[in-house]
């Protein structure tokens, strides 16, 4: 035995023999629901976007960016001066580089392929929140940023994204459509009271299910939810509209249900 105490195994400590990373970074995907009315009786058209900055061309120094002039997710290196953690990071560059602050976002992946980045061996921490449109309303580019814009998820593989972006937005869509029909995530894009149809055109936007695109299966299942309640008049009636059809359809609420499954199938 080399060592008598762990004390005197971390005074020989030799972190040399190990390779580390030539940095630590945060990226963030924030996705949002944006609501258009097309047709005067008709559910409103969803369309899931995400927050993207333009990379600008040069540092702050004047030199050649890195990446300059392409598309990128919100993010950054980690401030380990500041002893500051990777969820620390994501949420500073957020507020730096787009001007948004405030949103509860979740990790979901850790990227640490030698080659993603040209300049070393980047590790970096993905988070992610889908929020309503308002959370983000106050965005613009700032700091190494030159653009930020919504771009309509279709878009995005069509895009010439910076790093290995393109991989953590498909895998960060995944996990946006797991919380979508495993959790009340609608009800942030919901008005208070709300009809099948619009729940239906929500949760649609993360992608096909046929369990909730086809019409038979999802309205015959949805008001049986545990989670959700006809919407009752003041006279004890059930509650009803014609704002997106020329017959009154049933509103809904969401109750205080806890989920421990959840389901919409």
């Amino acid at each position: 035995m080399k060592y008598k105490t762990e004390k005197e195994a971390l005074a020989n400590y030799d972190s040399t023999k190990y390779r580390t990373p030539d940095g630590y970074t945060a990226d963030i995907a924030i996705f949002t629901i944006v609501s258009e009315k097309t047709e005067e009786k008709a559910p409103p058209s969803m369309t899931l976007k995400l927050l993207l900055i333009k990379r600008a061309e040069t540092d702050q120094e004047g030199n050649p960016n890195i990446e300059g002039g392409k598309w990128a997710l919100p993010g950054g290196f980690v401030d380990a001066r500041k002893e500051e953690t990777a969820l620390m990071a994501a949420k500073r560059e957020l507020k730096e580089e787009t001007n948004v602050d405030g949103l509860h976002i979740m990790h979901f992946g850790v990227y640490d392929n030698f080659k993603r980045d040209p300049r070393g061996w980047m590790i970096s921490n993905a988070f992610y929140a889908i929020v309503p449109e308002e959370d983000i309303k106050k965005r613009q580019a700032n700091d190494d940023a030159a653009e930020v814009e919504l771009f309509d998820v279709e878009e995005i593989p069509a895009l010439n994204l910076a790093f290995d972006h393109q991989e953590i937005i498909q895998d960060a869509l995944r996990f946006i459509k797991r919380d979508m029909i495993t959790t009340t995530a609608a009800k942030s894009f919901l008005p208070k009271e709300f009809t099948l149809s619009e729940l239906q055109r929500v949760l649609l936007t993360v992608g096909e299910d046929l369990r909730i695109s086809n019409d038979s299966v999802f309205f015959t299942k949805a008001p049986k939810l545990p989670f959700i309640e006809k919407a009752i008049d003041v006279d004890g009636s059930p509650k009803k509209t014609k704002r997106n059809s020329f017959r009154p359809s049933q509103l809904y609420v969401f109750n205080n249900y806890e989920i421990m499954e959840s389901i919409y199938h």
